[in-house]
């Protein structure tokens, strides 16, 4: 990503600290994405313009989505009504009421991914929580699959999150990607995942969940219903999406409290207080403060959205600040930059989950979007929420997480912002 001009040596490469420096101050600047012109916008305000205030003026953006093997027919559906339709038809299996009958099925793969742990042995804690957020998409949105399907689905769905975690998005990275053969692996995956999704259509066990769903909508009037191959690919959107930006964002929070042990404190003692009351804390819900840990998920989020760019197109000619902008520009903004913006968030890469005590997410503040917001939000923002926090509960009761000697662990702003390699060791509590 360069801006306009670009410098002397070509394109500037990537880097958060250099995006910052020259993004920073600037709502809106005119940059460069393989060779794309792009609008980004660093104004929170004018993020919220085009999310949520002038949302039916902006598309979804092509930009970055080119390494990306998903689904276009259902919930990315360009088109804002097919995509309505189906996120109505994933709503059920994500509410609240859908959360909370999902909780037994969290628990389990929490303590089952916890119990698999051995004293002292190296555990990628990256392909854990692939492990542990496959498990949990399919035994809960698949719900009705035999235990053996369930268990090959999980296996080839973790192998495709990974894949997808480290995919890079732009750049010469994602050009080499492309030539290299991570590119036919990746594929390979994808299609290995289709097929046996697609193995599961014809199945009797097929008829309970989001599947279930799929398999029996109609389509809407002047869009016919999905065809079985259009389902197969809906299915991996929403099972790989599930999976990816959770083992994402847990590794990120067990990597946190390895190098924060006084919060790591705070945590499980409000794990043992929330345990001990029955409580369930969410976000945006109740009168008080959240608790101490959804703070601390909070903060995680903020300081490592998995999503951390995004790109709009403009569908109409639009002004957007002082811009003008033709109808088909690309608009971009990082939540990254947007979490790290010091106006809102005092001394902004210092990790505080106090500093939710006074601050409140709002739908009408676009300066925290780890979910996204607007018409095209997360549809499983509920879902993720307790996700994490049963995750996060079940492995910090029963280990403490260290670096091995000599460990360092640097951010990869891919598919996901993601470590670029964690390596930890367990020790029992």
């Amino acid at each position: 990503m360069s801006p306009q001009p670009r410098s002397a040596n070509g394109p500037l490469e990537f880097r958060f600290s250099r995006m910052e420096r020259l993004l920073g101050g600037h709502p809106v600047r005119t940059v460069s994405v393989d060779g794309e012109r792009a609008e980004f916008v660093t104004d929170p305000a004018l993020v919220h313009r085009v999310l949520i205030k002038d949302g039916k003026r902006y598309g979804k953006g092509e930009l970055f989505q080119k390494a990306r093997l998903l689904s276009r027919a259902g919930l990315l559906a360009q088109d804002d009504v097919l995509h309505r339709h189906y996120r109505r038809l994933a709503h059920p299996y994500l509410r609240g009421a859908a959360v909370a009958d999902h909780t037994p099925v969290m628990a389990e793969v929490a303590r089952d991914t916890a119990a698999a742990w051995r004293t002292g042995q190296e555990v990628d804690v990256q392909a854990a929580m692939c492990r542990a957020a496959a498990a949990i998409a399919l035994r809960t949105l698949f719900a009705g699959l035999t235990r053996e399907a369930s268990s090959r689905l999980e296996r080839q769905l973790a192998v495709v999150a990974w894949e997808l975690i480290s995919k890079p998005l732009y750049g010469n990275a994602a050009a080499r990607a492309r030539r290299q053969s991570t590119s036919r692996r990746s594929a390979q995956a994808f299609a290995d995942l289709r097929a046996l999704i697609a193995a599961q259509l014809d199945s009797p066990d097929a008829t309970a969940g989001y599947l279930a769903a799929l398999l029996s909508d109609p389509g809407r009037p002047g869009t016919p219903a999905l065809s079985a191959d259009e389902v197969c690919g809906e299915a991996v959107m929403m099972l790989t999406a599930a999976t990816v930006t959770t083992a994402s964002v847990m590794s990120w929070a067990l990597y946190t409290l390895s190098e924060h042990p006084l919060i790591e404190e705070k945590v499980l003692k409000d794990l043992a207080r929330t345990a001990a009351a029955g409580d369930s804390d969410r976000v945006g819900h109740g009168h008080g403060p959240p608790g101490y840990t959804l703070r601390f998920l909070m903060e995680v989020l903020r300081l490592y959205p998995p999503v951390w760019i995004t790109c709009r197109r403009t569908l109409a000619d639009v002004t957007l600040g002082d811009r003008a902008l033709r109808a088909g520009t690309h608009v971009m903004f990082s939540s990254y930059l947007l979490h790290r913006d010091p106006a809102r968030y005092p001394d902004p890469h210092r990790f505080d989950p106090d500093r939710w005590l006074t601050l409140r997410p709002s739908a009408h503040d676009a300066s925290y979007l780890p979910f996204g917001a607007g018409a095209r939000g997360c549809v499983g923002e509920a879902f993720a929420w307790k996700e994490l926090e049963i995750l996060l509960g079940a492995v910090v009761r029963e280990w403490r997480l260290t670096l091995p000697p000599g460990g360092r662990v640097r951010a990869a702003a891919h598919t996901t912002l993601h470590p670029q390699r964690l390596l930890m060791l367990p020790e029992p509590r």
